[in-house]
């Protein structure tokens, strides 16, 4: 039997689902669509695009553009606004990383630790 696909309504929690429009988003975050696009040249967020081309933006991505957008509001040049946010996010996957071999030593579980 092939894999069931998922129901609309179990988009709804999913963080990486390209749910809103560029105009939506911008709305959202109440900056333009411009705005949206130089993150998008910076490498900070791509946004993936609907069949017609048009850019579609995860909740994931516009808490990452919320947090540009903050820094931006606070004098930060964009093009570092950007690098500092993806900085940010490096970090906290590291500490996350971290935090689970932490566990996993921790837990004296010998074939956990030797597996990594």
């Amino acid at each position: 039997m092939p894999p069931r696909s998922p129901r609309p309504a179990d988009r709804l929690d999913d963080d990486d689902y390209p749910a809103y429009t560029m105009g939506r988003a911008a709305e959202m975050l109440g900056t333009s669509p411009a705005f949206l696009r130089t993150l998008g040249e910076n490498r900070l967020i791509t946004p993936l695009r609907s069949d017609g081309g048009h850019r579609r933006y995860s909740r994931y991505q516009l808490r990452v553009a919320a947090r540009a957008r903050e820094l931006v509001d606070q004098g930060t040049k964009i093009e570092d606004a950007c690098r500092i946010v993806i900085l940010e996010d490096q970090l906290e996957e590291a500490q996350r990383i971290n935090a689970e071999y932490r566990r996993t030593a921790e837990s004296g579980d010998p074939q956990a630790t030797a597996s990594r």
